[in-house]
């Protein structure tokens, strides 16, 4: 159990001892892992930039995620997708709603924290935790695309089989908890208040590019 998202990001920071010293950047899931990045960051002396990504939620369940999309428009569909009989006129009207939000944030972030390199770095990419893994493997693989030397991907709790669904996409995975009675992400924090667009908006704003 950890108190909140900054106790277990201080947890995480012990784990990522190894890669201090290497000029990480450590690339944060908007909203609830943009405290987390930072502790990072400042523990392992790192840059800090967001990666923008969004969980596509299955009707009337939103917080079931039946894939993510990134800035760029890729996205992933999970296999139950299939099973669960989705039409893709859901599944395109869900991606565009996602966009919407999504280029929303961007023109907010960018316009107080400039894009950070990604190329030839060592580059760890943080959430707060892992139920279906699938925002994750957009941000895993939208990060890629650009070119790092090194991904991590680095999270305090997973369910088991998300992690295996990541695990192929990062050069390392480092993960503290992967309880197999696994249901929900916030079950593993005392505090799991949802941090809002302000709050991440004050905290990119002091921040400076390295």
């Amino acid at each position: 159990m950890f108190l909140n998202r900054l106790d277990a990001a201080h947890q995480l920071a012990k784990a990522l001892k190894k890669y201090q010293g290497q000029h990480p950047l450590v690339l944060a899931i908007p909203r609830g892992a943009v405290p987390m990045g930072l502790v990072l960051a400042q523990a392992l002396d790192a840059s800090f930039d967001v990666v923008l990504v969004r969980k596509l939620s299955a009707p009337l369940q939103p917080e079931l995620a039946i894939g993510s999309v990134d800035e760029n428009g890729w996205a992933y569909l999970s296999p139950e997708v299939a099973a669960m009989g989705l039409q893709a006129p859901y599944i395109q009207a869900e991606i565009e709603r996602q966009m919407q939000t999504l280029k929303a944030r961007q023109k907010q972030y960018r316009q107080v924290l400039s894009r950070a390199q990604v190329k030839d770095r060592l580059v760890i990419v943080v959430d707060d935790g892992l139920a279906t893994g699938a925002t994750m493997q957009s941000a895993l693989r939208a990060t890629r695309q650009q070119g790092p030397r090194h991904l991590v991907c680095a999270v305090p709790v997973a369910s088991p089989r998300a992690l295996r669904q990541v695990q192929d996409l990062a050069d390392d995975t480092v993960c503290l908890l992967a309880p197999q009675d696994f249901m929900a992400v916030g079950q593993y924090y005392r505090d799991f208040a949802q941090v809002d667009d302000a709050e991440v908006l004050a905290l990119l704003a002091g921040q400076t590019r390295s």
